[in-house]
């Protein structure tokens, strides 16, 4: 008698089991879908951050490289030595290879060589920040 019982209800456990089954196969399939998607968005976000800071970091020094140009006695010794170290930092930064390693590490030192420079300079400059006269500007286009 207790076997027609597990006989009569093993049907209904089978098909709660495919049921559930089927349901995850194609749930996992959609999550990689959609995960490779936020993925992929993630990284052009992040790639575009890296690279809207190193651009910031890179106009700074071609503006105060260009200066030293033109007005040789602009900046110490000190001061040059430092926008040197400065520009073969943001060169040796790998963009084309965003799996190594040292990459927060390098982006670090920047960062760092950046705050002794302007420092040293006596202004305050910080990438993401902008003027109220710059966003005004902004604003009017």
């Amino acid at each position: 008698m207790n076997q027609k019982v597990d006989d009569f209800l093993e049907p209904s456990v089978l098909v709660e089991e495919t049921h559930y089954g089927k349901g995850f196969r194609i749930g996992y399939a959609a999550g990689l879908v959609s995960g490779k998607e936020d993925a992929r968005k993630l990284g052009l976000n992040m790639g575009f951050q890296v690279s809207e800071e190193l651009g910031f970091y890179q106009g700074c020094l071609d503006v105060w490289i260009a200066v030293a140009h033109i007005n040789h006695g602009a900046f110490s010794d000190r001061m040059k030595k430092n926008l040197e170290q400065m520009a073969a930092l943001v060169s040796s930064y790998p963009i084309s290879n965003p799996e190594n390693e040292q990459i927060q590490e390098i982006m670090g030192q920047i960062r760092l060589k950046f705050r002794i420079i302007t420092a040293n300079l006596g202004v305050k400059l910080e990438h993401g920040v902008q003027s109220k006269s710059l966003k005004q500007g902004l604003e009017d286009l």
